[in-house]
């Protein structure tokens, strides 16, 4: 089904806070196409100007250099808004165990500053970026809502909290947050450098320069690998999806499961190299295993996510073959 056939009112403003970085990007380049207003705000810190640049001359296309830890910022942000894409956090659960104070501000008080903002200036829906480590270590496949288990990071923590402080708004201020839980998205824009770089963009790269990758373990952890196309719709849905749905979060994957080791050596066969992987030890505060029920989404949002694992892979591929 996709998103290309959704219809907003007219002239509606969308927020998308983190705009500047992959998934905010991509869904900035979304809503422009389908004829809405978007406002996108970013401190750049993780995201990236380069990412916005082609947007910069469009007439519905607004770029805001600001800081979601400022409420001033915020509630000037959501002026005039009708839907906030909260995409704004820093990632990564190895740096959030050695940065815990930067994530708690960044992550836990920055949104509630948006979700502060977003009522005050009356916004139809919140939808936020939540996260898959909310799960921890609940050892039953596949994930689902409302089975979670301990929290293996502080990054994971922060996720969980935002879905607290949201179901707080909606229950005594009446704004409708809509919780995304994303599964291990991947694609376009999305950032191949640095110590803390998502894997699969990290080894198309390395793997295109003839270096050699290294994979955290034996390489036997599962992943419900989802393609940035489904998370768009996902975010749209959201947006349209009815006052029911406020309150929650939802798994959003394409409900799939692959092994790392199987993925690199789809990469190499794709890019035509022969290249071996070290291994080195395990990531702190990694889960073993992730799959995703989506029927939660498929019922409440009428998610319907069209990209499986190879066919999003095969447009990832390309699209770094034509941009690194």
């Amino acid at each position: 089904m996709g998103y290309k056939h959704l219809v907003f009112p007219e002239n509606s403003l969308f927020l998308v806070t983190g705009g500047a970085g992959f998934i905010g990007s991509n869904l900035c380049e979304a809503i422009l196409k389908l004829g809405c207003k978007v406002r996108c705000l970013d401190d750049l810190s993780t995201g990236k100007q380069k990412n916005v640049d082609m947007f910069s001359s469009h007439k519905n296309y607004e770029f805001v250099k600001g800081d979601i830890k400022d409420l001033e910022t915020c509630m000037q942000a959501c002026k005039g808004v009708d839907y906030v894409l909260n995409q704004a956090a820093w990632g990564s659960v190895p740096r959030s165990i050695e940065m815990p104070l930067f994530y708690c501000a960044n992550n836990i008080q920055g949104t509630l500053n948006m979700m502060e903002a977003a009522r005050q200036n009356g916004v139809k829906k919140f939808v936020y970026a939540s996260s898959s480590s909310v799960y921890g270590d609940e050892p039953n496949l596949p994930k689902t809502e409302g089975r979670e288990g301990n929290l293996l990071s502080p990054y994971a923590l922060t996720k969980r909290c935002d879905e607290e402080w949201a179901k707080q708004y909606t229950r005594h201020y009446g704004l409708e947050t809509i919780g995304l839980r994303y599964f291990n998205v991947f694609g376009r824009r999305q950032d191949p450098d640095g110590a803390y770089a998502a894997v699969i963009p990290k080894f198309i790269k390395m793997l295109l320069n003839g270096e050699r990758p290294t994979i955290n373990g034996d390489g036997k952890q599962s992943r419900d690998f989802t393609y940035i196309e489904n998370v768009i719709e996902a975010n749209l849905k959201a947006c349209l999806a009815p006052s029911e749905a406020a309150g929650e979060a939802f798994n959003i994957a394409y409900g799939g499961r692959e092994y790392l080791i199987d993925i690199y050596y789809a990469l190499t066969k794709s890019l035509e190299v022969d290249i071996e992987p070290n291994f080195g030890p395990d990531r702190k505060g990694d889960i073993k295993h992730s799959n995703a029920d989506i029927s939660k989404a498929e019922r409440l949002l009428g998610y319907s996510p069209d990209y499986n694992f190879e066919k999003g892979l095969e447009e990832a591929i390309s699209w770094y073959k034509a941009n690194l």
